[in-house]
C-alpha cells in the first residue's frame, strides 16, 4: 500500500507539491502562538448564540466542536483552521476538475496551495476559514445543477450558500454571482423560470434564519455595524493613494506577485473584450468570472477611496485561480513556487525565532506571559477585576489563558463588539476595584504612560498607574502593557 502511494506521488508531482506545502503548515502548527482573532472567535464558541455582533458564528461553532473533542489548547484551534482549509483545497480540486484539463488542473492546485492566503487561513481563526469552504462547495453544487442538470444540487447549493452566509456576510456575493451569470448567459437565462432556482434561493434564506433572527432580537445591530459606518466612509469619496497601493501590496503578498499579475492580466482581457467588443465569454468561463469579477473588481474599485481589508477579496480567489490555471505556463508556475518557498521559509523563521518585532497587537507572542503577570498582579491587589480597552484583543486573549473573567471597554461605557452581548451583569462589579491594562502598540521605551484615559476618572474614584508589564521574547524586550489600579468602580447604565 505504501509503495503504491509513493509511486502515485512520484507520478503526480502537483499532488506532491500540495502535500509538501500542507505538511510544512502542519509541522509549524505546534509552534504558532495564540492570535487575538483565535481568542475572540474561541470566545464566540464558549458563548453559543444564534449569531454575533460583528460576524455570524460559524467559526465559533467550529472551534467549539474541535475544543470539545480535542480539549482547549492553541494547537486545537490552529488544527481546526488547518483541517477546514485542507477541506477547502480538496473542494477546490474537485471544482477545478470541471473546467481544466489534467495538466492545467495540476497547475491550478499548485497555484492555490502555494499562496500565502492559504497559510493564513491554516494558521489564523477568522470567519474566512469556513467561508472559503462553503463558497467552494456552493460553486460545486451550482455547476452540477446548471451544467449537468442535476436538480437536487440546487437544494444542496442553497444549503451551502446559506452556510457560507452564516460564516461571513461577504457570502451575499454568491447570490449576486449566480444571478449575474444567469443574466449574461443566453443559454441558461431560462433558469430564472425554474422552480429549482428559486427553491435554491429560498433554502439559502432559510439556512440563514439564525443570523436574521439574532439581528431582529438585537435591533439589527450586526447589520448596522457592518454597513452604516463603511457606507458613510465610502460616501465621503476622498481619494487616497495609500489605500490603493496598500491594497496592491496586500494582494501581491496574499497571492504572490506571479498569480496577482495573472489576475490583473486576464481581468483586463475579459473586461476589455466585454466593454469594447461586447463579447460574452463561453458559458463555463462566464460562470467562473461571475464569481470573480463582483468580488475582486468590486472591492478593488473601492481601494482609491476606502481601506479594503486584505481578506475581503479572498472568495474571488477560488474561481480566479481556476482562470489563472488556463493561462499560466510552466515557467511562470516555477517562478510562483520559488516566491512561495522563499516567503514560507521567511515566515517559518519568524514563527520559530521571532526575528522581527511586530509593533502591533495583531501578534502571536506575549499573550500567555501577560496572563501570568496579570495573575501575579491580582495576588498583589486581591478582589480586583481585569479589563482592557482595545476592542477585543487583550480581553479575549486573557480570557483564553485565565480561568477568571476578563472584561472589555464596556466597563467604562464604550462599545465593545460582542462583549456587549455576553450577558454580563456589570452592576455586580459596583464598588469593586479593578486593574486596567492598556497595550503600548508602538513600544519603544520602559517609561510610564503618564497621561491617563480621562474616561477612567468618570467610573473610578482614583486611578493610579503602576509599573508597566514588559514581556521578553528570546531575552529581548518585545511587548509592553501599561497598568492602572482603579478603585471603587461606579457602574452607570
Amino acid at each position: 500500500m505504501m509503495n503504491k502511494f509513493i509511486a502515485f506521488i512520484k507520478k503526480n508531482k502537483a499532488i506532491s507539491w500540495v502535500l509538501g506545502f500542507q505538511l510544512f503548515r502542519l509541522i509549524l502548527l505546534p509552534f504558532m502562538g495564540l492570535m487575538p482573532q483565535d481568542a475572540y472567535y474561541y470566545l464566540y464558541g464558549q458563548n453559543l448564540s444564534l449569531s454575533y455582533f460583528d460576524h455570524p458564528g460559524m467559526i465559533g461553532y467550529i472551534l467549539r466542536i474541535f475544543t470539545e473533542i480535542f480539549g482547549q489548547s492553541i494547537f486545537t484551534i490552529k488544527f481546526a483552521d488547518f483541517i477546514i482549509t485542507s477541506l477547502t483545497i480538496l473542494s477546490f480540486y474537485k471544482l477545478a476538475s470541471y473546467f481544466l484539463s489534467k495538466q492545467k488542473l495540476q497547475r491550478a492546485i499548485v497555484l492555490l496551495a502555494s499562496t500565502i492566503f492559504v497559510s493564513i487561513l491554516s494558521f489564523n481563526s477568522t470567519p474566512d476559514v469556513p467561508l472559503l469552504l462553503f463558497w467552494t462547495l456552493s460553486l460545486i453544487c451550482f455547476y452540477r445543477a446548471i451544467f449537468e442538470q442535476k436538480k437536487w444540487f440546487w437544494i444542496l447549493g442553497g444549503i451551502a450558500m446559506g452556510l457560507a452566509f452564516n460564516s461571513k456576510y461577504t457570502a451575499l456575493l454568491l447570490q449576486i454571482g449566480l444571478i449575474a451569470f444567469l443574466i449574461f448567459s443566453n443559454k441558461y437565462r431560462k433558469l430564472f423560470l425554474s422552480p429549482w432556482f428559486w427553491a435554491c434561493l429560498i433554502v439559502s434564506v432559510v439556512i440563514t434564519f439564525p443570523v436574521w433572527y439574532w439581528n431582529y432580537q438585537n435591533d439589527f445591530a450586526s447589520f448596522a455595524f457592518q454597513s452604516s459606518q463603511r457606507t458613510s466612509s465610502i460616501s465621503e469619496f476622498k481619494f487616497s493613494s495609500k489605500y490603493f497601493f496598500g491594497a496592491i501590496g496586500h494582494q501581491m503578498f496574499l497571492l504572490l506577485p506571479v498569480l496577482f499579475l495573472i489576475f490583473i492580466t486576464f481581468t483586463y482581457k475579459y473586461v476589455k473584450r466585454a466593454l469594447l467588443k461586447f463579447k460574452i465569454p463561453k458559458a463555463k468561463t462566464l460562470f467562473l468570472l461571475a464569481f470573480f469579477i463582483p468580488t475582486f473588481v468590486g472591492f478593488f474599485s473601492l481601494t482609491p477611496i476606502y481601506w479594503v481589508k486584505l481578506n475581503w477579496m479572498m472568495p474571488s480567489y477560488i474561481t480566479g485561480i481556476i482562470l489563472a490555471g488556463m493561462f499560466i505556463n510552466k515557467k511562470l508556475l516555477k517562478t510562483q513556487i520559488i516566491f512561495s518557498i522563499v516567503f514560507h521559509v521567511l515566515f517559518s523563521l519568524q514563527i520559530l525565532f521571532y526575528l522581527v518585532p511586530i509593533k502591533s497587537d495583531d501578534t502571536w507572542v506575549g499573550w500567555r506571559e501577560l496572563a501570568v503577570e496579570t495573575l501575579k498582579l491580582q495576588e498583589k491587589y486581591p478582589n480586583t477585576f481585569i479589563f482592557s480597552d482595545d476592542n477585543y484583543k487583550t480581553s479575549a486573549c486573557l480570557n483564553f489563558f485565565m480561568d477568571k473573567k476578563v472584561y472589555a471597554q464596556n466597563i467604562i461605557g464604550l462599545p465593545a463588539l460582542h462583549f456587549d452581548y455576553l450577558g454580563d451583569e456589570l452592576s455586580t462589579l459596583n464598588m469593586k476595584n479593578a486593574i486596567f491594562i492598556d497595550s503600548d502598540k508602538r513600544f519603544n521605551n520602559n517609561e510610564l504612560k503618564g497621561n491617563q484615559n480621562p474616561v477612567l476618572n468618570k467610573y473610578f474614584d482614583t486611578v493610579t498607574e503602576l509599573e508597566p508589564i514588559i514581556i521578553k521574547i528570546n531575552n529581548k524586550q518585545s511587548r509592553k502593557f501599561w497598568i492602572f489600579y482603579c478603585t471603587n468602580y461606579q457602574y452607570k447604565k
